[in-house]
């Protein structure tokens, strides 16, 4: 059976803590794939709001 984890952080670091931690308890031979995304939120009135950086990653691996 397939299955999924997904993770999603404002900073790279953290992101690949998570996942890395993640990983060590999964097979090698079980991890089917891995997608990575980069998503920016930026507000027109940016000395009111910043920049958002949201990194993702989805792990698809079997059971």
């Amino acid at each position: 059976m397939l299955k999924i984890k997904l993770f999603d952080e404002e900073h790279e670091e953290d992101l690949e803590e998570a996942v890395n931690a993640f990983l060590e308890n999964i097979p090698e031979s079980k991890i089917k794939d891995v997608k990575y995304q980069v998503s920016i939120s930026d507000s027109l009135r940016a000395e009111e709001e910043p920049t958002i950086y949201s990194y993702s990653i989805l792990v698809i691996y079997s059971e």
